[in-house]
C-alpha cells in the first residue's frame, strides 16, 4: 500500500546525525512544507510536499489540514512494565524519610512486586503489559523494551517472558523482551547469591528453545550483585550468544566498567558515574542510558548526561517505568526535565529517544525518517518542534503511525 502524507509544517529526519557525542540544534535537518511517501511498512522518500505530490500523483494521499510537526516515533529502551501490584505506599514512606530497608521491612520494596507478579497468571500479566504498552503508544512510542525480573525463579521468569511474547501480538507496539532474572537474590531462595546465579542459568536453554529473548540484563549494585559475583553469569550468557545490558552505577560504581569489559550493548542508570566511568563509556561502544524518572522518583542525582555527551559517549534516554522508583511512565516529560537539569539541546534529547535509543536495542531500521527505514512516525499539532520539549510532555501526539499504518489518533 502506497501513501503520500502531507503537507507537514516541519519534518525532522534525524538524517546523518552521529551515534555518539554532543549535538547542536543546527545539525537537525528540518524540512518545511514536507511530504512523507511510504510503501507498505517502509519510507521510500521524504522531501518537499509539492514535488512529491507531482511525482506520486496517483497514490493515496493523507492530507493534513492543520499545522503538523512530524518526527520519528520514539523508542523506550528500558522499562519494567511486566509487573503486577502497586507501591504507592513505598513512595509515601520514602518521601516521609523511611530508608529502603525500613520500607522492605514494612512489606514494601521489590519483594512486594515479586509476590504480586508471581500471583498473576500469564493471561492477566499479558493484559497488564498490553495496557501499559498502549499507554506508551499514545505518547508516540512504538518500540518498547520490556524486562522480566519480578519472577526470580525459573518458572516465573519463563512465565513473564511468555507473557511479553504474547503481549507483543496484542499491541501495535514492538515489544523487545529482556531477561532480568539477575535482578536480586529472592528472599525464598535457600542459598548464596552465587548459587542463585548458577541456578537461573537453567533459563538459557529454555529461552533459546522458545525464542523468548536474545537479551540478558543484570543489576550490579550492593543490594543486588557485585561485579565479581555476576562475572561468571555474564560469561555463560555470552556463551549462549545473548546480548548483554546492565543496570550500572545507580548508587555505587563498578557496573559501567563491567559493561565495557564484557562488551555490553548498554549501561543503564549511571547516576553515580564519576569522571572515570564517563571516560570509559565514551571510549567504548556501550550506549549510556539515562533514566531521569528514577532520579525524580527516588529524589537522587541525575545521570551526568552533559558530561557523557561532551566526552563523546552515545546517550539514550528511557522511562524505566517500574512500580517502585519510576512509576510515571512519561518519556518526553522526564527527558525534558533531564534536559533542563543537564542543559541538553533539543537535538540531543530527540536523538536520545529515537535512533540512539534504537541503537541501544541493536535496531538499525527505525529512529530516522529516511529512505529504507520503517514508517514509524509521530505527528504533533504544532508548527514548531521546539514545543515538544518546551511543554515538557503536555503536548501529546495527534497521530502515531507504526509500519506505515495509523495506530493511534487523538480523534479516534
Amino acid at each position: 500500500m502506497k501513501k503520500l502524507i502531507g503537507p507537514i509544517s516541519q519534518l525532522l529526519t534525524m538524517r546523518a546525525l552521529p551515534l555518539k557525542g554532543a549535538l547542536a540544534d543546527n545539525q537537525l535537518e528540518i524540512i518545511s512544507h514536507a511530504g512523507l511517501y511510504i510503501e507498505n511498512e517502509y519510507i521510500l522518500e521524504v522531501g518537499d510536499y509539492q514535488l512529491l505530490e507531482e511525482k506520486y500523483k496517483h497514490v493515496e494521499q493523507v492530507i493534513l489540514e492543520a499545522d503538523m510537526v512530524c518526527l520519528p516515533s520514539y523508542v523506550d529502551c528500558h522499562t519494567h512494565i511486566a509487573f503486577a501490584g502497586n507501591r504507592a505506599n513505598d513512595f509515601a514512606l520514602r518521601n516521609a524519610g523511611s530508608s529502603y530497608l525500613e520500607i522492605a521491612a514494612a512489606g514494601g520494596g521489590i519483594w512486594s512486586t515479586v509476590q504480586h507478579t508471581r500471583a498473576c497468571d500469564v493471561e492477566l500479566l499479558t493484559q497488564l503489559i498490553v495496557m501499559r504498552a498502549n499507554s506508551l503508544l499514545q505518547q508516540g512510542i512504538t518500540t518498547v523494551e520490556v524486562k522480566s525480573g519480578y519472577g526470580l525463579n525459573v518458572e516465573q521468569e519463563v512465565k513473564t517472558l511468555r507473557a511479553i511474547k504474547e503481549a507483543n501480538k496484542q499491541t501495535a507496539v514492538d515489544l523487545i523482551p529482556t531477561c532480568l532474572a539477575a535482578h536480586m537474590t529472592p528472599r525464598d531462595f535457600e542459598g548464596t547469591s552465587e548459587e542463585y546465579l548458577k541456578y537461573i542459568q537453567e533459563l538459557f536453554p529454555i529461552i533459546k528453545a522458545e525464542n523468548l529473548t536474545n537479551r540478558i540484563d543484570a543489576f550490579i549494585e550492593q543490594s543486588a550483585f557485585s561485579a565479581e559475583e555476576i562475572r561468571n553469569y555474564l560469561a555463560k550468557a555470552n556463551e549462549w550468544v545473548f546480548d548483554i545490558t546492565l543496570h550500572a552505577d545507580q548508587f555505587t560504581t563498578s557496573g559501567s566498567a563491567l559493561a565495557v569489559e564484557v562488551g555490553a550493548v548498554s549501561a543503564d542508570h549511571l547516576e553515580a558515574s564519576t569522571e572515570r566511568e564517563i571516560q570509559l563509556l565514551a571510549a567504548s561502544d556501550v550506549v549510556a542510558v539515562a533514566l531521569p524518572a528514577a532520579s525524580i522518583g527516588l529524589g537522587c542525582a541525575f545521570t551526568p548526561a552533559r558530561a557523557l555527551l561532551d566526552a563523546g559517549a552515545s546517550l539514550a534516554i528511557a522511562t524505566d517505568w517500574n512500580p517502585g522508583s519510576a512509576p510515571m511512565g512519561q518519556l518526553v516529560a522526564s527527558a525534558s526535565i533531564l534536559a533542563t537539569m543537564q542543559k541538553l539541546s533539543n537535538a540531543e534529547v530527540l536523538a536520545a529517544i529515537t535512533y540512539r535509543a534504537a541503537h541501544a536495542l541493536r535496531l538499525s531500521d527505525r529512529g530516522r525518517l529516511v529512505e529504507g527505514q520503517l514508517a514509524d512516525f509521530t505527528l504533533y499539532s504544532t508548527n514548531n518542534y521546539q514545543n515538544i520539549t518546551y511543554l515538557q510532555g503536555a503536548l501529546q501526539p495527534s497521530s502515531v503511525w507504526k509500519n506505515g499504518q495509523e495506530v493511534y489518533s487523538q480523534q479516534a
